[in-house]
């Protein structure tokens, strides 16, 4: 008999989407949502194998989980995401933590009524597809928000950079076809969703595979076409693929939020080539040149890796130079993980812990310098915000996001969230702004 549900997330949009339809489907079946996974009858863990920090989290809450089932045997558990989707880990994980009920990969979540049904009827249960077959359509979605929706519009990647596992535990690109994408949007809208997110691997290579021929370009004013919705956001991009004709489209569509995820990693040529990235640093800066030049006040965010094998300092120093050219408004960075299967996990002269440790302190002092600097240049300035609810920071504030995607903490009342209201910047912190009402909402 259903009971209650608790699902764990771990890693990108993807997967937190994932998490949104794998709730959608037991929600179905009967289960209610649990607050603790002590509290739950079924516990989903959605994994992440990206870094290994995200590995370590999920083994450790494994052993959490062992310890609740013995308290109440009748609890089913989950593994699910794309570490089991990685060669031998299925078997690992039943090895090690036998008391997992069921094991499933990336390829296959829209089975899962019918594998927690076999679960009941068989036992412990493996089932990691080794490829995809289909894009999944008409999948139900229990959403996070109520303003801001996630769609996916491809799945998989076709990169095979170096370093990472995505293109072995997510697949081969596949695409949505444009027209199950723009009826979900239309539905999101009658429902209320004010902000789309298009996710995908690299959104950028949207429509390759597809007859007629779409590009992301095209997809993207086929959705700000939707009445209903104010804001379209997209993660994530490749630079790479990036080209004027996409900059040309993100200049003109009033719904195309002005800001750009362009994970540049590296900021040496020696090392961009090694990575397998596809471009140059001077490739990297004469794009954000050409997005400058045409999209007034874009914000520009990105990732960046320390600690590639073979990585000098002289790599490193050119790194953080190119962060002091570009002047990000973030920068997600992270140390190099070797990732079984991946090309760069074989490369000689890894470097030592100590020095990705030294090297990924001393970037992220200058990053937070530039993102403070930024962020107090705003101070003054008037920003249309879609107010989400209360503040993190101050619960008797509220928050939303600029169009350029920084929050905005202010006061006001609860009456403003899911509506646009101009606010002036008071000032600016490293990770947020702070502001006052300008005006009427609408």
């Amino acid at each position: 008999m259903p009971g209650k549900y608790y699902i764990r997330t771990y890693g990108c949009q993807m997967n937190e989407w994932d998490s949104e339809v794998m709730a959608g489907i037991v929600e179905e079946l009967g289960y209610e949502r649990a607050v603790r996974p002590a509290e739950a009858d079924l516990v989903l863990v959605n994994t992440c194998c990206v870094r290994q920090t995200a590995e370590n989290k999920v083994w450790g809450l494994l052993g959490t989980l062992g310890r609740l089932k013995k308290k109440r045997p009748g609890m089913v558990i989950a593994v699910t995401g794309c570490m089991p989707q990685q060669e031998g880990v299925a078997a690992e994980i039943r090895r090690r933590f036998p008391f997992v009920d069921l094991v499933l990969g990336t390829h296959n979540r829209h089975e899962l009524a019918r594998l927690l049904e076999r679960v009941r009827a068989e036992g412990p249960v493996v089932a990691v597809w080794p490829e995809a077959c289909c894009v999944p359509e008409g999948l139900p979605v229990r959403r996070e928000s109520r303003l801001r929706a996630w769609v996916p519009v491809m799945f998989g990647c076709d990169n095979f950079c170096a370093y990472c596992v995505v293109p072995y535990v997510r697949g081969r690109e596949r695409s949505r076809r444009p027209e199950d994408i723009l009826r979900e949007v239309e539905a999101l809208a009658a429902a209320g969703y004010r902000e789309i997110v298009l996710l995908g691997q690299n959104v950028n290579a949207y429509g390759k595979g597809l007859q007629p021929r779409v590009t992301f370009a095209d997809l993207l004013s086929m959705v700000n076409g939707v009445d209903g919705i104010w804001r379209i956001r997209y993660t994530t991009s490749h630079p790479r693929d990036f080209d004027a004709a996409l900059i040309t489209v993100v200049a003109r569509l009033e719904k195309v939020c002005e800001n750009f995820h362009l994970p540049v990693q590296a900021g040496s040529d020696r090392i961009l080539k090694l990575m397998r990235r596809g471009y140059t640093r001077a490739d990297y800066l004469n794009l954000v040149a050409k997005i400058r030049a045409a999209v007034l006040g874009a914000s520009i965010t990105t990732d960046i890796m320390v600690g590639f094998p073979g990585e000098t300092e002289e790599d490193f120093a050119a790194t953080l130079d190119l962060v002091r050219q570009v002047r990000f408004d973030q920068a997600f960075t992270f140390v190099y993980n070797p990732r079984r299967g991946t090309p760069a996990a074989a490369l000689p002269d890894q470097v030592p812990e100590e020095v990705k440790s030294r090297r990924i302190q001393e970037l992220i002092a200058v990053q937070q310098a530039i993102s403070r600097e930024l962020n107090r240049a705003e101070e003054g300035r008037v920003h249309e915000v879609l107010v989400e609810g209360p503040s993190e920071y101050d619960r008797e504030k509220l928050a939303g996001r600029t169009r350029t995607n920084k929050t905005v903490v202010f006061k006001g009342d609860e009456g403003l969230v899911g509506r646009l209201v101009p606010v002036r910047i008071t000032a600016g912190h490293l990770t947020f702004l702070e502001g006052e009402v300008e005006g009427a909402a609408r």
